[in-house]
This record gives C-alpha cells, structure tokens and sequence, in this order.
C-alpha cells in the first residue's frame, strides 16, 4: 500500500496524475474504509490539455449519488485548478449506470471502440465519452 500512496504523491507531483480516495466524514485516516475513488490519469499538457477518468465506488455505497459527489467536485478541481480542457471517460456498453452517470456530470457520448480493454481475460468493446471544459 506504501508504494502506491508513494507512486500516486509521484505522479501528482510530476503532473501525470491525480489520485482521489473518498473516506467517510469524521473517520480515522489509518482506518476508514474507503468510500470510492476517481482517479485523473494519462494527464496530456500542450495544445490537447486532457486526461482519461478511472472510477469506483464500494459496492455497499452504490446507489447513494456518493460517485456523483465524488465525480462532481473531482471534475471541477481538474477544470479549475490544473486547467485542463477535456476529460475523457469510457465505460462498457453493459455499464448502463456508469453510462447514465457520466451523462448526468455532463459528459457525452463520442462513439464506440471495438475491443478497447482486455478485461477478464476477453477483449471489451467501449462506449467513448469527454467533458469538455466550457471555460
């Protein structure tokens, strides 16, 4: 776990990647459970400005608009603070709840990609979606 938290702190730093952990209000660090994470990675400068989005949420907190909230306020720190002007986020056609979730932050649709992730061992097609930043 040390060596993840220490290669995050070093993406973060070399502006590769942003790391979240959503943990529960009033919990001790050391040993709460983690609620969701949403992770900015492949961060992009430049004249593309991007990053992709990775996401998930504890199975015993799905269903709450805890990921919504989390999203949200990831999203903005992305677009206000570090600037960027695209985020992308693909998720499985099956995902129909990351599908609607995506689109209620914003997000749309850009088109499919054929065997994008090998996942379980099996080629995985994609739906394609970015948030563009308005400002």
């Amino acid at each position: 776990m040390r060596k993840r938290l220490q290669a995050s702190n070093e993406q973060f730093v070399q502006g590769d990647a942003v790391h979240f952990v959503a943990l529960p209000i009033n919990d001790d660090p050391d040993f709460a459970e983690i609620i969701g994470v949403c992770n900015f990675t492949n961060i992009v400068r430049g004249p593309f400005q991007a990053c992709h989005l990775g996401y998930s949420v504890a199975e015993k907190y799905q269903g709450q608009g805890l990921m919504h909230e989390i999203l949200h306020a990831g999203i903005d720190y992305m677009f206000d603070e570090l600037k960027l002007h695209r985020i992308m986020a693909n998720y499985m056609p099956a995902k129909t709840r990351s599908g609607k979730l995506l689109q209620t932050l914003g997000f749309e649709k850009e088109g499919v990609a054929k065997s994008y992730l090998k996942i379980a061992g099996k080629w995985q097609d994609h739906v394609l979606t970015a948030k563009v930043n308005s400002l």
